[in-house]
């Protein structure tokens, strides 16, 4: 997992600061759901041709995503890069647990499946007029505060 500190407008900022500080993020989550939109990544159908193994279209997509994110951050720890703000960028070692990874990959999956869409891009669902992904959004907001109530039960 990656970690930098984050930068924000100081704390005497003005309220224009601070807006114009959080308004890139907006502009940024906009574009990638509009390339997700277009792309066909959110895609019921799409989504359930990959799950039937009648198309490759989506293990493209899965497969292109996995291999830059591979090679960002071996770029990332090769050239000891920094955030945009200039803090460095640290890795933290997982525990390797074969356990957790084949349930929390079960559960992604069968929600994946159930509902049309992993979590990502829901909000991006909703804006393009899916509007019964309110439900997903709803249930993946409860399953967070639910897993944020047990958290400290489980082995992690």
């Amino acid at each position: 997992m990656a970690t930098a500190s984050r930068s924000s407008p100081a704390a005497g900022a003005s309220a224009s600061t601070s807006l114009a500080y959080g308004a890139r993020f907006l502009v940024v989550g906009m574009y990638f759901g509009f390339v997700l939109v277009k792309a066909e990544v959110l895609s019921w159908y799409r989504i359930q041709e990959m799950f039937r193994f009648h198309s490759f279209h989506m293990y493209g997509v899965i497969g292109l995503a996995v291999a830059v994110g591979m090679l960002t951050v071996w770029l990332v720890k090769r050239y000891r890069l920094a955030s945009l703000d200039g803090q460095p960028i640290d890795f933290e070692a997982k525990d390797r647990s074969l356990a957790r990874y084949l349930l929390g990959g079960s559960l992604f999956g069968v929600g994946w499946a159930l509902t049309g869409a992993c979590p990502g891009p829901i909000a991006a669902l909703i804006g393009a007029g899916f509007l019964g992904f309110t439900v997903v959004l709803a249930a993946a907001v409860l399953g967070t505060w639910a897993y944020g109530l047990v958290r400290h039960r489980l082995p992690h």
